[in-house]
């Protein structure tokens, strides 16, 4: 696998607060809700609405913001291919934790039912 650790370190220092927009703007514009991606984020991250807004308003980091998430315990159970790359595949924690919310972000743009996405 080829060298990925300044991808990485970019995707560290990315901003979540200006990629979150991004995220509404996409499900919004395939017929999705901003609650139906706050329960896919809180899904993920275990974060609520209030602890989400509170990180988007401090403007953190995405390292920042998964330094202080719990995981879902599914979450090896998100595979595909986001970016051009298998997110089961990728070396860097980080780098997988931002891919996984991109793929989730993408399964409910396409219209997944919310009980696949969230791998009830």
């Amino acid at each position: 696998m080829k060298d990925t650790s300044h991808h990485d370190e970019r995707i560290a220092e990315m901003k979540f607060f200006s990629v979150y927009p991004h995220y509404v703007t996409k499900i919004e514009k395939k017929g999705r809700t901003k609650e139906e991606l706050h329960q896919v984020i809180e899904w993920l991250t275990g974060y609520n609405e209030s602890k989400l807004n509170e990180l988007i308003e401090s403007k953190v980091t995405f390292k920042t913001f998964f330094s202080g998430a719990t995981l879902n315990p599914n979450v090896h159970l998100i595979k595909g291919v986001i970016c051009g790359y298998r997110v089961e595949e990728i070396t860097n924690t980080l780098t997988q934790q931002v891919r996984y919310l991109d793929k989730l972000v993408d399964e409910l743009a396409k219209g997944r039912k919310m009980e696949k996405i969230i791998r009830l």
